[in-house]
């Protein structure tokens, strides 16, 4: 499968059940700030915020560590993209967690795995 946008667009999906079946509500997707970044998924749990960068590969794919590959500039784009999020919707009483959401797929965009961890 080579649309990538569709790909992603199933990772997303998948973090989205996955947080949920764990208790956590979704609150959005995809929200973008023009020439400053977007947050894949943003998620609740109690009195917690949480910005998730998914990060969609293909089975068999080496890699040690998926937060790894979210880079420094992406990190600084993610939390002033997060900064806007919270004030447009007045969230500041919440405490903010950033999290990478790892899913793998096939070859013909099946998921295999679903795996969140905090960067």
């Amino acid at each position: 499968m080579t649309d990538k946008k569709l790909i992603g667009n199933r990772g997303e999906d998948a973090v989205i059940a996955c947080m949920a079946s764990e208790g956590y509500r979704f609150l959005a997707r995809n929200f973008s700030v023009h020439n400053i970044g977007e947050i894949d998924v943003v998620m609740t749990k109690g009195g917690d915020l949480y910005i998730v960068e998914v990060k969609s590969r293909l089975s068999g794919t080496m890699i040690a560590d998926p937060a790894s590959s979210i880079t420094f500039s992406k990190r600084m784009k993610l939390k002033r993209t997060a900064e806007i999020f919270i004030s447009r919707y007045n969230l500041y009483h919440m405490n903010v967690h950033f999290l990478a959401g790892c899913v793998t797929h096939d070859r013909d965009g099946l998921i295999q795995n679903v795996e969140i961890i905090p960067f």
